[in-house]
């Protein structure tokens, strides 16, 4: 998110959306979709090749601004209505190595990074044999087996070197990765929005090697801003979304469908795309895992909150005859009762000092992972909520759910919020393996502790609705203060392994010291020993 938060809530679009937002979800099907062709594609030959731009992370640091959404949760303080206040079973699965990922003086063969931004929109995808991190204006790649970084840290736009226009020359962040398991390619996106038009700069890798060709494509935004896009991966397309902004009034989120079968062979590419109104933003698209697909013709399943709800899109997209394209919903899903930590703003402390941090409460977190079990299909997404009761004791927690069915009737099969403690969690991902296991990652702060990486899960044989003990990737060493910095994550990743479809991947952000714009990041790995 290219953000700094404040606890300004756009008062007037907040009240009328929570009022609009209070009733139940009208759904409806829209179709004639906007469809524009990528306005500019090429192949990169050799990332390994290409000559990385040394001038790109000299910038002083930027606070970047914030542009919140409008309050999505309904009207009123609801008590939550699903918390886990203690854990059950042993701990989670045990910790496998972890490294330190792009951060504050991270090395690599490329050179050596330097904290220009924040937050550092920490995320991360396993391929076959990779992993690729990206935060905010940078990337690498790891060896998978052994975590060494074999590529970078370099500027995210060095993907675009030698392509022109705003994709090589700008390096604006709100950068994702994921990996599509059935092609076994890379998928990069940055967008381009130093000034309109604004682009969506993707990248696709030509083979299972990220640090080998790719695929370069420009697809436009005109002149209304394309906030925190995130993308999922599905047989038909690439699913990307937006929060849409005419300056700072939104303007409602933008769905959108990249033609993944031209982009996998580096021909011309169309987007196909809908515009939901104001009382609509944070919706992700799902994002597929393990290697059986969804049952065939299948739409993309697309996420959001409401007042104790979840809402429900379903995006069939026709490359033929986009006259057959449509968008369905939204579908209501009924939820336990919560208010969105912080009030959707800053609340979270931290040891030592005054500082305290943004929750991103108004949205749910990357990823939305889908998974077809053959006798059944699930959704498992996660956002940050309010526990506590009072407002001297307005703890944080990660509320998670599996939503089964999306293709039918879909309803909640299990959820709850992960609150063990007092300690503030919030910017949660989840995922499940291949056996329904369950991994959430977080990260965890309070007043006696510094802003920690920790996760717990669950197995498929546990009692619904409840998750494991708690345990840590790392404790921080320090708190974020000066510059009046609150921005914090904006996102976390939790990915699974495609070899063995158990192994879990998490990153997120920590501090080794106190100060600003020195944040580091953490990757490591872990898997349920049930799972072989």
């Amino acid at each position: 998110m290219f953000a700094k938060a404040s606890g300004l809530r756009l008062s007037a679009l907040c009240i009328a959306v929570g009022i609009a937002l209070a009733g139940p979800a009208q759904a409806d099907t829209q179709s004639a979709p906007e469809v524009t062709s990528a306005v500019q594609h090429d192949t990169l030959h050799s990332l390994r090749g290409t000559m990385p731009r040394p001038d790109d992370f000299s910038k002083s640091g930027q606070n970047h601004k914030a542009r919140p959404l409008p309050w999505l949760d309904g009207p009123g303080n609801p008590t939550d209505g699903a918390v886990q206040g203690f854990p059950t079973g042993s701990f989670a699965p045990t910790l496998g190595s972890g490294v330190d990922g792009v951060g504050n003086g991270f090395s690599g063969p490329q050179g050596t990074f330097t904290v220009n931004s924040a937050p550092p929109d920490t995320n991360g995808a396993v391929g076959a044999t990779q992993y690729v991190q990206i935060v905010n204006s940078g990337f690498a790649v790891f060896d998978k087996a052994t975590k060494n970084v074999v590529y970078g840290p370099v500027a995210t736009n060095t993907l675009w070197s030698g392509f022109g226009g705003p994709c090589e020359t700008d390096n604006d962040g709100d950068a994702t990765v994921v990996y599509d398991k059935a092609a076994g390619r890379w998928v990069i996106s940055q967008f381009a929005v130093t000034a309109s038009p604004y682009f969506e700069c993707v990248a696709v890798s030509a083979t299972s090697d990220a640090t080998g060709a790719y695929y370069r494509y420009a697809f436009p935004y005109g002149t209304t801003f394309p906030d925190y896009p995130k993308m999922g991966v599905w047989p038909d397309a690439y699913y990307e979304t937006f929060n849409m902004f005419n300056g700072n009034t939104f303007a409602g989120a933008k769905l959108c469908a990249y033609n993944r079968n031209a982009m996998l062979s580096g021909a011309a590419a169309t987007q196909q795309c809908f515009q939901l109104s104001t009382s609509y933003g944070g919706v992700l698209p799902a994002d597929l895992d393990g290697s059986t697909a969804p049952p065939a013709g299948s739409p993309n399943y697309l996420m959001n909150f409401g007042a104790s709800r979840l809402n429900l899109w379903k995006f069939h997209v026709d490359w033929a005859n986009t006259a057959n394209t449509t968008l369905t919903g939204p579908t209501a899903i009924p939820v336990a009762s919560f208010a969105a930590a912080c009030g959707g703003g800053t609340c979270v402390p931290q040891s030592g000092v005054n500082q305290q941090l943004d929750s991103l409460a108004d949205r749910l977190m990357f990823r939305l992972a889908y998974r077809n079990f053959g006798d059944h299909e699930s959704l498992v997404v996660s956002h940050s909520v309010k526990v506590g009761t009072t407002k001297r004791n307005p703890y944080t927690g990660v509320r998670w759910y599996e939503v089964r069915s999306p293709g039918g009737t879909p309803v909640v099969y299990q959820q709850s919020t992960f609150s063990p403690d007092t300690t503030y969690r919030w910017l949660g991902s989840v995922a499940m393996d291949k056996q329904g296991n369950m991994a959430l990652g977080y990260s965890a702060s309070s007043s006696s502790i510094h802003p920690a990486i920790r996760y717990t899960g669950r197995l498929v044989t546990d009692t619904l609705s409840t998750m494991q003990a708690e345990a840590s990737i790392i404790e921080g060493l320090g708190s974020q203060s000066g510059s009046n910095l609150s921005r914090w994550g904006d996102y976390s990743a939790m990915t699974v392994d495609p070899t063995d479809d158990c192994t879990f991947w998490y990153t997120n952000e920590y501090l080794k010291s106190t100060g600003a714009f020195n944040w580091s990041t953490r990757l490591a790995s872990f898997k349920f020993s049930t799972c072989q």
